[in-house]
C-alpha cells in the first residue's frame, strides 16, 4: 500500500466527504437538552455499518453508545473514542448561519458539532474510505465507541467502559480530538486535566418577595450565595476547599522539558481573548505555560438569580444557583473534591447551600516516550512538513482516564482542530485544508501501525 494512492483518494473524494459531514451535522444531537439522541446514534451506527463494521447500539441509564469493530490484515488494534453529542448552539443571534444547516465559505464548513466533534469522526471514515480503496482491506484491525454524553461529562462512559473490556481491548487508542496550535504546527496532547462539575444552589423563600417588605427582615438566596461562593477562592487565587492541594502532584522534569519548548503564549492569548492580563501577575514564559495545564481551578460558569430583564423589578430573590467547575491536576479525583467542598462550607456556616454533581472525572496522561506516541508524532511530520509538538496534558478535561487505567491503553490525538474553531461557541467551524490533512495523518497512522510490531 503506497500513501500516494490514498492522497489520490482523498483529493478526488473530498467533496463526498464532507457532504456526508453536513448530513451528520444537520441532525440535531444535543446531550444537555436531551435533543435528537437517538436519531444521532442510529446515524454514527449507520455509517459505521456501511462500511463493513461489526456494529451495536448499546444501552445506558443515558443516552445510547455505539461501538463498531472491523478486521484488517494485522490483528493489532487500533480504537477510536469519540462522540455524537454537541454542546447546545444558543446564543442563536450569533450565528452567521443557522447551527443545524452546514454552510461553506471562505475555506471553512461552519455548524453545530462540526469541529466537536463530528468532523473529528467522518475525517476518521474518510481516513479508511481511502485506505479500503486503495489496498481492500485495513492495515490492522480497528474498533469505535462513540458516545453521546461527552459534552454533558460523560457521566456514564467510565462505568461502561469497565462492563465492556472485551469488547474494547485494544493495543492503542486515538483521541477525539486534535489539529494544530496557533502557529499551525500540529500538536500532540498526552493527557487531559480532571473535572468535577457542580452546582450550588439555595433558596430561602417558598417564592420571590417584594424588596420593600422583606429587603431588611429577610434572608436574600442571591447575597447567601455569594457570600458562599466568595468563600470558596481569595483574591490571591488560592483554593480554600480543606486539603485540596494535598494530593497534587507536580510537574515531572520531563513535563517541565516539554513545556518549555512550546511556543510563547502570552501575546496570543491577548490579542485573540482581548484580555487586559493574566492572573498573579503572570507575563509568559515557562511559569504561564505551567500554570494553565499543572495547577487546579474553581471557576464560577455561571450564577442565575432573580430578576434579570430590563428595566427594574424590585425582588428579593427567594432561590440563587451557580454553575461551579474543578479543573483537577494528577493525583486529584472527583469524589476527594465533592467532600472538601462539603466541609467547607459546612465549616462556614453555609450549610443551606445545596451540592449537585453534574459529571466529571479524574485527571490522566500517557507517557510521552511511549512507542505508539512516537509512531504518530514521526507519521505527522511528512504530512504537516514539521514534526508534532507535545504537550504534557491539556488544560481541558474528559473521560480518558478509563481509557489509561482501565483498558491499560496509550492514548494519542490526531485530528483536524485550530484555535479559530469556535468550538462551544457561535461560528463553529473546521477548516478544509486541515480536514483533509487530518484524514491523510489518520491514513498514515494505520498504515504505520498495521506494520509495526509493538
Amino acid at each position: 500500500m503506497n500513501m500516494k494512492a490514498i492522497d489520490q483518494y482523498l483529493e478526488q473524494h473530498l467533496s463526498a466527504s464532507l457532504e456526508e459531514l453536513a448530513e451528520l451535522c444537520t441532525q440535531p444531537s444535543v446531550a444537555a437538552q436531551n435533543w435528537g439522541m437517538e436519531d444521532c446514534a442510529r446515524l454514527v451506527q449507520d455509517m459505521l455499518d456501511r462500511r463493513g463494521f461489526e456494529t451495536s447500539l448499546k444501552e445506558t441509564p443515558g443516552h445510547p453508545v455505539v461501538l463498531a469493530e472491523r478486521e484488517g490484515r494485522s490483528d493489532r488494534t487500533l480504537l477510536f473514542y469519540n462522540h455524537y453529542d454537541v454542546q447546545p448552539p444558543e446564543p442563536l443571534e450569533l450565528w452567521h448561519s443557522p447551527p443545524f444547516e452546514p454552510d461553506i465559505r471562505d475555506g471553512k464548513m461552519y455548524g453545530r458539532g462540526i469541529s466537536d466533534d463530528k468532523g473529528h469522526f467522518v475525517s476518521r471514515l474518510f481516513a479508511l474510505d481511502a485506505l479500503l480503496a486503495a489496498d481492500g482491506e485495513l492495515p490492522c484491525r480497528v474498533k469505535f465507541i462513540v458516545e453521546g454524553e461527552e459534552e454533558i461529562g460523560s457521566v456514564h462512559l467510565p462505568d461502561f467502559v469497565a462492563d465492556h473490556q472485551e469488547e474494547l481491548a485494544a493495543d492503542a487508542c486515538i483521541w477525539e480530538f486534535g489539529g494544530v496550535d496557533h502557529r499551525d504546527v500540529p500538536m500532540q496532547y498526552l493527557g487531559l486535566r480532571g473535572i468535577c462539575y457542580v452546582e450550588l444552589s439555595v433558596q430561602t423563600a417558598a417564592a420571590d418577595v417584594h424588596s420593600g417588605l422583606g429587603g431588611s427582615i429577610f434572608p436574600n438566596a442571591a447575597w447567601r450565595l455569594v457570600w458562599a461562593l466568595n468563600s470558596l477562592k481569595g483574591p490571591d487565587e488560592a483554593i480554600n476547599l480543606p486539603g485540596f492541594y494535598q494530593p497534587v502532584l507536580p510537574p515531572t522534569a520531563r513535563d517541565l522539558e516539554l513545556l518549555d519548548q512550546l511556543p510563547e503564549v502570552n501575546q496570543e492569548y491577548r490579542d485573540r481573548y482581548q484580555i487586559p492580563y493574566f492572573l498573579k501577575g503572570m507575563e509568559g514564559g515557562l511559569e504561564l505555560k505551567q500554570a494553565q495545564v499543572f495547577e487546579p481551578t474553581c471557576t464560577i460558569c455561571g450564577l442565575t438569580s432573580g430578576y434579570q430583564g430590563e428595566g427594574s423589578k424590585t425582588v428579593l430573590p427567594a432561590r440563587a444557583s451557580a454553575k461551579v467547575d474543578f479543573r483537577l491536576v494528577p493525583n486529584q479525583s472527583p469524589s476527594q473534591v465533592l467532600e472538601q467542598l462539603r466541609s467547607h462550607l459546612d465549616q462556614h456556616g453555609f450549610e443551606d447551600v445545596r451540592i449537585e454533581h453534574l459529571g466529571g472525572g479524574p485527571p490522566a496522561r500517557t507517557d510521552p516516550d511511549d512507542p505508539f506516541i512516537d509512531l504518530v508524532v514521526k507519521t505527522a511530520e511528512g504530512i504537516y512538513d514539521q514534526p508534532m509538538a507535545l504537550v504534557p496534558i491539556t488544560g481541558g478535561s474528559g473521560p480518558n482516564h478509563a481509557f489509561v487505567h482501565t483498558l491499560d491503553l496509550p492514548v494519542a490525538t490526531a485530528g483536524i482542530g485550530y484555535p479559530g474553531a469556535n468550538a462551544h461557541a457561535p461560528n463553529e467551524n473546521i477548516r478544509l485544508d486541515l480536514y483533509a490533512k487530518g484524514a491523510r495523518h489518520i491514513a498514515a497512522i494505520l498504515k504505520a501501525f498495521g506494520e509495526s510490531s509493538e
